[in-house]
């Protein structure tokens, strides 16, 4: 990677230029040395706080349903339903910058725009069958983020018995800040979680009434997939999810986390 390339994504991170995303101009070097390839592929980066180094995504889990008001308000039972995950790619990020509110586009093929606040986990570590009690020793640290969906489409597949997949997975569909290592924050199982729209408090809840902890989240996960260092887990979101529209402000909050705040346009 040049030089001047590391100084321009580097510069558009402290300029809190979320709408580009993370790793635009940095080549990823997974593959053995020697191998030629006849095109380059991103990696995506998150800038970790208080820090030049940038975690590099591997994968984006997310949790369905995991607070019971909103399995509710989903049409669920939360006492009967296991944990379910699914995936977002990568370059869905946008990273936001603390401290900034950033332009936030508006997706193709919806009219039904939803937010969902969440706590993120990122990941140092891997393996198979995590114990409960082990789990959160794979936790490197915790950013603030948004499971933005274009709902419309998401329910209209579900009505058919498809996929969703288009609903969720996405351009910019993955809003996150900064990733705060554990050794500067602790673990978050508790605490308030909420978000606003224009001001409005839309959801607001404690991270202690999730269904399945953080620490659950990843020992179920490592059953179904081996998780690896550079996965991140979106672990769920609060009730009250509803539509936003062009020109509408968003501002999440986790106490012991920066504020994170877009602007649809």
């Amino acid at each position: 990677m040049k030089d001047n390339q590391n100084v321009n994504r580097r510069d558009a991170i402290k300029l809190g230029l979320g709408a580009t995303v993370l790793g635009a101009s940095g080549i990823s070097q997974a593959h053995e040395p020697g191998v030629k390839t006849p095109f380059p592929v991103e990696q995506v980066y998150i800038p970790i706080a208080g820090s030049d180094q940038e975690f590099p995504v591997r994968r984006i889990y997310c949790i369905g349903r995991n607070y019971a008001a909103h399995a509710r308000e989903m049409g669920s039972d939360p006492t009967r339903e296991p944990p379910f995950f699914f995936q977002k790619p990568t370059d869905a990020i946008q990273f936001v910058a603390p401290n900034k509110i950033v332009d936030h586009p508006y997706p193709s093929l919806t009219k039904n725009y939803h937010y969902e606040v969440e706590l993120v986990a990122a990941l140092n570590k891997g393996g198979k069958n995590i114990p409960v009690d082990k789990a959160l020793d794979y936790v490197y640290g915790y950013a603030l983020g948004l499971d933005m969906t274009r709902r419309d489409l998401q329910r209209f597949m579900g009505d058919q018995k498809k996929p969703w997949e288009i609903g969720k997975s996405f351009d910019h569909s993955a809003p996150i800040g900064p990733i705060f290592p554990v050794s500067k924050v602790t673990h978050f199982t508790k605490g308030n979680i909420q978000l606003s729209v224009n001001g409005v408090v839309k959801q607001k809840a404690d991270l202690s009434q999730m269904i399945w902890s953080v620490a659950e989240q990843i020992s179920k996960l490592s059953e179904a997939n081996e998780l690896f260092p550079g996965d991140i887990i979106y672990s769920g979101t609060p009730e009250n999810v509803g539509p936003v529209v062009r020109g509408d402000v968003i501002r999440c909050q986790i106490i012991g986390l920066p504020d994170l705040s877009i602007k649809i346009v």
